[in-house]
Formats: structure tokens, sequence, C-alpha cells
């Protein structure tokens, strides 16, 4: 079975490094301020002219509670009348960029991420939708990919039959744990009764897939309650599952400076509850789809990559990977063909720039041709665990074993140790190696040598 894991203890101990997640090749680590506006304008007028079907993502960064563990980029705010004028600059960031696409050219993938979307009120939720189906060719008939984040305390019935009426189809949960004394170790007190009503809700009004998300490695988590949370969210039925790893850098992320490390459980502890939950989520009926994904069998998700079509980008594992991806708002980034940008992740020089009738983009990124090629290797080998040399030396017209030569060795070194099978034709990643793709993307990786991988959190 194409899900199947083997847990080997000793092998994860040796590959646990620390590295990038792959949502992009080359990753964001390696944006730069050369790119800006002007390069996005072009990219976008070859989307339109190659007729591209488009994949947008909406920033919303505002919270009114701080959870402790976060890295995402946010303001944390309970001054609700802030919503507006940033709904003002997106749609004069959506004026800059639309004007440049095709009216034909349709979404079939929406995403709201933040932050917190919910924290806009009904009203300015139903002003944001209009104003995209004012200035993109948005879906009617329900067949998009059209999905939001929902923090359950800061949604209930009525927002979510809103939700529903205008589009959206998916929601993403953020959970994390159900333990009362993590949730008030990382400052997020959230019941079992709120994510449920949120759930129900959902099914009930025909959301057409729910997922929700869990960290492992929090403070005060064992692998005893976490499983329990584990085996609550179960009962639960989503369709899919992201089971993160906390990485605690509090250097680079200062709300995680209130969370006290001698709290954190010891890495054996964080192994031990990842394998207890691959092994409640198997027993389930979940899929392993990777790097920290799990699905129901009938999940779109699970299908495509039973399929060999499952791809991967800024919004993780998706069936959409083939739309240009448009990205809206503070710290949003984008990928339109061989271009990668992202907007300034300071809120006032974000509005301050769209004030001046100017986008925000602050960096990015071109792919040259061994970028394109690598990333090629490493979405067929993240997404399918498998790689044709075959496919690859046609489509670049390259001798795969010529040009890798140098990585050739590594790779005998995997095969040998059981992460891979390594031939004359293909690399397949194995049971015991699924758990660790990253660590076989990464000797792709042309960056990673120069990089600090500091930056990065471990595999496991």
């Amino acid at each position: 079975m194409l899900d199947a894991i083997r847990w080997d203890t000793d092998l994860i101990r040796r590959y646990d490094l620390a590295g990038p997640r792959y949502t992009s090749y080359p990753t964001a680590v390696q944006f730069n301020s050369q790119v800006g506006a002007f390069d996005l304008l072009h990219a976008l007028r070859d989307s339109r002219k190659a007729q591209r079907p488009l994949s947008l993502y909406v920033h919303i960064p505002f919270c009114a509670n701080i959870c402790y563990y976060c890295a995402c980029n946010k303001v944390i705010t309970k001054d609700r009348s802030r919503a507006m004028p940033y709904l003002q600059r997106l749609e004069q960031e959506m004026q800059l960029i639309a004007c440049h696409l095709a009216p034909n050219q349709r979404v079939e993938q929406l995403h709201f991420g933040g932050g917190t979307p919910t924290f806009l009120n009904h009203d300015e939720l139903r002003q944001l939708m209009a104003l995209l189906r004012k200035h993109f060719n948005l879906l009617d008939d329900d067949s998009g990919d059209y999905g939001i984040e929902i923090d359950p305390r800061e949604a209930d019935w009525s927002t979510m039959g809103l939700l529903r009426e205008l589009g959206f189809n998916r929601v993403s949960i953020g959970l994390q744990d159900l333990d009362p004394a993590v949730q008030r170790a990382v400052n997020r007190l959230q019941s079992l009764d709120e994510t449920r009503a949120v759930i129900e809700a959902a099914r009930t009004l025909q959301f057409r897939s729910i997922n929700i998300d869990l960290i492992y490695g929090l403070p005060k988590q064992t692998p005893e309650n976490f499983a329990r949370t584990v085996e609550e969210v179960i009962s639960l039925q989503p369709d899919r599952l992201s089971v993160f790893n906390y990485a605690h850098l509090p250097e680079r992320f200062m709300p995680q400076r209130r969370i006290n490390g001698s709290e954190l459980p010891a890495p054996a502890e964080k192994l031990q509850m990842l394998q207890r939950t691959i092994e409640q989520l198997t027993a389930a009926g979940y899929r392993y789809i990777g790097m920290d994904h799990f699905a129901l069998p009938d999940d779109e998700l699970a299908i495509a990559q039973e399929e060999s079509t499952l791809q991967r980008n800024f919004q993780g594992y998706t069936t959409h990977g083939h739309c240009d991806l448009i990205g809206l708002g503070v710290s949003a980034i984008s990928q339109i063909g061989d271009l990668y940008c992202q907007n300034s992740s300071d809120l006032a020089h974000y509005q301050n720039a769209l004030a001046g009738a100017q986008l925000a983009t602050s960096r990015g990124l071109v792919c040259n041709a061994d970028d394109r090629l690598r990333r090629e290797v490493i979405q067929q080998l993240i997404c399918n665990f498998s790689l044709k040399f075959e496919e690859i030396e046609q489509a670049f017209n390259i001798d795969f074993r010529g040009y890798f030569n140098e990585l050739w060795p590594e790779l005998e070194e995997m095969a040998e140790d059981g992460l891979i099978e390594l031939s004359s034709e293909a690399i397949t990643v194995l049971p015991a190696g699924r758990l660790l793709v990253r660590s076989v993307c990464m000797v792709f990786d042309a960056y990673l040598g120069q990089q600090n991988r500091q930056r990065f959190s471990r595999v496991i």
C-alpha cells in the first residue's frame, strides 16, 4: 500500500535533521529584495497569455488572543475596527493585480488564512467575498476548493452558515491539544465542545472537507495525554489531519519566549507521541500522505497520491499545483510561473505602499533552469515517494545520473540504510523512509549547504 509506514527508531535518530518543509523550491529563505512589483506584473501578464487557472490566498493577520507557540505573521489586537482599513488596502491590491489578468482565468482554489480570518465580522466577510468576486473569476457552482482556517472560539453556527453561503466548502480547524494543562501553557483555552459544535455545523451545512490541526511537542504534553487528544479527534472523524512537530525557536518568534522550556517534552517523548499517533490514525483508517498530513482513503489528497497527481505549494499538499498562486495581504506569497514573490511582512509597510497605489511586493526569486529541475525532483519525491529518472530526463533534456553524479554516494548510503531503493531507473522512498522524506529531498537542495539550519524545524 502506498500509505504504509515502517517505524525505525534508529533510522529516525540518524536522519532527523533540521531542514525545509519544501512548500516551495527554492525555499523562501532564498528570497531577495532584487525582486519587486515590476517582476510580479510581468509574471501576471504571462499568466494571462497562458490562460492559467488561479489559486488565491488571502491573509487576515488579526487575532484577538496570542497563542504562545504560533510562528505565523499576525497582529494581536482586541480592536476590531482595525479590520476595515486593512480591507480597504486589500481592495486596492486586488485592483492593481486583477487588471493584469484575463476575466476568464478561473479561480479553482481559494484559501483564507491568518491570523484568524473569522476575526472579521459577518458584514466584513461579506464585503471581502464581494470584492473578490468583483475582481476575480470565482466559481459559483461549488466545484472549486474554497477553504478557510477556523478558530472555534471565534465561530458559531451562524458564522459557519455565512461561510457556506459565501461559497466556502472546506474548513481547517486549529485544535493543537485538548489537555487543559497544555492549553494553559500555550495560552489557548479551547474546549472539545466548542470544536465539536463547529464540526457539526460544517457537516450539517455540507462542507465538503474538514481538516483538524494538531501539534505535538508542546509544553506539558506527554505521550499519554496526547494519545487521549488524538483519540478524541478521531471520534470527530475529520477528513484530514495535520499533525505538526512544534519547533521551539524563541530567538526567532517572540511569543515562544513565554513558553517555559523546562516544560517541553524530551525528544524521546516526542518520538513516542508521533509513533503512537501514527498507530492510532492508521488503525482508524487514515492514510499517511506525507509531511505530517493524514487523510481518509476517499479524500481527494489520498486519491491524487494514488494517481500520482498530488502536488505541493505554499498552501501545502494540493490538487491545484497547476494553478498560478496569487497571495493577497500582508506577508502573502505568490507563485506565478517561475516567479516567487512576497508582500511586506510589516503591516504598516504593507498598508502604506497600497495607500500610495503601489504593490507591497518586498522580495522574491525568479527560478533558473537548475531550480526548475530540482523543484520537480523534490516535488515528485515529497508527493509520490518515488521518482522515475526517464521522466525527468525527457522533461529537462539531461542525463539524470550524470547531472546529479556528485550526490550519488549520499543516495547510495540512504539506500544501504533502508530509506530508499535506488536503481538505474528510479528512486523509491521505502516505508521506513517515508517519515523522513524531507531528508531525502534535502540531498537535492543546492542551497542547503549555504544556509543556517537553525532557521528550520527538525524533520520529526
